[in-house]
């Protein structure tokens, strides 16, 4: 029997990993607990490899080696699997999985990837290699809004890949956009993968996601340069499309008002009204179309009225007033005058109380009621004067406003011309266009704001944000009539099916990290490493690079389970910063989904690609976006702002 190539590499990778740990006890002047630690790694990758379950390998090997490190305690082992199973259960960050993996599923069975897909390679048309452009937009819209990799590559794989076949794309290029855009999904918020690294690392959440927003924005407009380069190098990779394939036929009784579909909506919709076009149109028909044309405008109103009010308005004066009350408080003045010794309390009157020296004299000790007297007098007068001063300079500040500043005016005026230009350009065609855009992606856009907003924003928890992530998604699938019981029993299985899964992992994770402890594994890394005398540079690249290659063999749930808490510890001690540490492994860990011989989404295409499209096929076009994702860690080392300018901001 022949056996695969994959296959080749795969049992040659596990032979090399048994004869390193092998190489390594036998090369050991003296087999210590610590070396048993990384002989039982080793095995669990090699047992992960073969296919063994994740979760129940890492608890089998975890409860196997606690037993060793305990001396063959079996009382000591057990308690450890309750007490790490208990911890799992006890981290209240893991239930936004469960709440975004079912907003995820029921999002992607309110079947609106297709007509996103077609807005956006309509609006995007303009633009070479449109529909690998359009691609990569749908894909990334739809991975925030579901987090779920294989669901994104696989409704792609059916929608965009016979489309671009179609339209004689290159094989190559047209799987590697639509796996690469499906990965964004572990990157982008709300990801299930940050949640995993938080609650691995006791990294907050909101900063990961936060961080996350513009890598995984960056990692995107990366993907779409180069294929707007590539179509405009090689026009044979991704052809333009032809002037029916551009064409979008009007409504019926839009036909009726447009003079051409090249014409200009706004104005052809207002002479409607009172011309001769509209007398087989309804008034009504015509009017709603109209509001549907002036909605950006009424936005833009909307919003610069408000970010007017908001620039102009007066910042709260309770501190002033509070300080003035201070100031003026008679009491607080007396107070303040025992306890420092100020007029009330001349100098030397300590020494007086104490008997270590003569009084200064009668005189003085006449003076000495006046002056107090004097001073308590202006004090109570101030405190009955300040207050109402103060009331009332509050109620004047109160009543005024701030001129605009400069930059909302600029602001403004280029929103504005940006309004002109799009009213200028807004065709009948565009206009059908827009309507689209209005009924699948302004809907998801909602939605994604809504949870992420209110997650980056801090008004919610990102369990809280989950819940209300899963409760626009049930609304969302309501809305477009997809909310059948068959939908939302498949949804709440798919949901319980994943959360055990993680679950299930973290508590296989906290029993194989605990087994490593114990054995003194991590204290052998950990030295190991510093007997390099690495720089912090040379200690994130070696980081960087073992994660880029455990990322062939293994899924980005093993990295982060096992792996993880290997690395974390290491990070003080190099001044690395466990958020900015997360960011990189994040972006790094796209290539999980993108390497052979796993590359889980190059077989998830594969299962829904037409026969002629071979696998080896889909592994070469993931190269080119595999560059690209070294690129954009390289880009982030080198401007660590682009992932922790926006998390500094909102919450440092």
């Amino acid at each position: 029997m022949k056996i695969r190539k994959e296959l080749w590499f795969g049992f040659s990778l596990m032979a090399l990993i048994i004869v390193g740990a092998l190489a390594m006890l036998v090369g050991a002047d003296k087999i210590t607990n610590g070396h048993i630690g990384l002989l039982m790694l080793s095995l669990v990758v090699v047992a992960i490899m073969l296919g063994f379950p994740t979760a129940f390998t890492l608890m089998g090997m975890g409860m196997i080696f606690t037993w060793i490190a305990y001396e063959e305690n079996t009382t000591k082992t057990l308690d450890l699997m309750v007490q790490s199973a208990y911890k799992v259960m006890g981290n209240d960050v893991l239930i936004s999985i469960p709440l975004f993996v079912f907003m995820g599923y029921l999002v992607e069975r309110a079947n609106l990837i297709e007509k996103l897909f077609k807005s956006l390679h309509l609006a995007l048309v303009r633009l070479p290699g449109a529909l690998a452009v359009a691609t990569l937009v749908t894909c990334a819209v739809f991975a925030t809004a579901t987090g779920i990799v294989g669901a994104v590559v696989t409704l792609m794989g059916l929608l965009a890949l016979p489309a671009m076949l179609r339209a004689g794309y290159d094989v190559k290029m047209s799987a590697g956009a639509i796996t690469a855009g499906g990965c964004l999904g572990i990157l982008i918020p709300p990801s299930v993968m940050l949640i995993v690294y938080g609650a691995t690392a006791g990294v907050s959440v909101v900063q990961l996601y936060a961080g996350a927003f513009f890598p995984g924005l960056m990692l995107a407009g990366l993907y779409i340069g180069y294929v707007i380069i590539m179509a405009k190098l090689k026009p044979s990779m991704a052809p333009p499309l032809s002037a029916e394939e551009r064409f979008i036929p009007l409504p019926p009784l839009m036909e009726k008002i447009a003079p051409a579909h090249s014409a200009r909506a706004l104005p052809s919709l207002l002479s409607a009204l009172k011309g001769q076009r509209n007398q087989d149109v309804p008034t009504s028909y015509i009017l709603k179309q109209l509001g549907v044309v002036l909605l950006p405008a009424i936005l833009f109103v909307v919003v610069a009225l408000w970010s007017y009010a908001s620039v102009t308005s007066v910042p709260p004066v309770e501190e002033q007033e509070a300080s003035l009350q201070a100031m003026g408080d008679g009491d607080a003045v007396e107070r303040k005058s025992e306890d420092e010794g100020g007029l009330a309390a001349p100098p030397g009157a300590e020494e007086e109380e104490d008997g270590l020296a003569p009084p200064p004299g009668a005189d003085d000790d006449k003076k000495a009621p006046q002056a107090a007297a004097v001073v308590q007098e202006p004090a109570a007068a101030a405190k009955d004067a300040v207050p109402v001063g103060a009331v009332a300079n509050a109620a004047g500040a109160a009543s005024q406003t701030q001129p605009a500043p400069a930059g909302y005016w600029i602001g403004t005026g280029v929103g504005a011309l940006v309004l002109v230009a799009y009213y200028a350009f807004l065709s009948f065609t565009r206009l059908e266009v827009f309507k689209m855009l209005l009924t699948s992606f302004f809907p998801l856009l909602v939605l994604i704001l809504a949870v992420l907003g209110s997650i980056v924003m801090g008004l919610a928890t990102p369990t809280e944000a989950a819940a209300v992530g899963a409760l626009g998604g049930f609304l969302l699938a309501a809305a477009y009539k997809q909310l059948t019981l068959n939908v939302l029993k498949e949804s709440v299985y798919l949901t319980a099916k994943t959360s055990a899964m993680v679950c299930w992992l973290f508590v296989g994770s906290a029993i194989f990290s605990a087994a490593f402890a114990l054995l003194g594994g991590q204290e052998l890394v950990e030295h190991w490493v510093m007997s390099m005398n690495l720089t912090k540079t040379e200690f994130l690249v070696l980081s960087q690079v073992i994660i880029f290659i455990l990322g062939w063999p293994l899924e980005w749930t093993e990295i982060i389970v096992i792996f993880m808490p290997i690395f974390i510890p290491l990070l003080d001690n190099f001044g690395v910063d466990p958020l900015f540490f997360g960011l990189l492994v994040a972006l790094n860990l796209q290539t999980a989904f993108l390497s052979p011989p796993v590359a889980m989404a190059a077989f998830y295409l594969k299962g829904v690609s037409p026969p002629h499209v071979t696998l080896n096929q889909i592994f070469a076009g993931m190269l080119p976006f595999m560059g690209i994702q070294v690129l954009a860690i390289i880009l982030l080392y080198q401007f660590p702002a682009i992932g922790l300018w926006l998390p500094q901001v909102l919450y440092k």
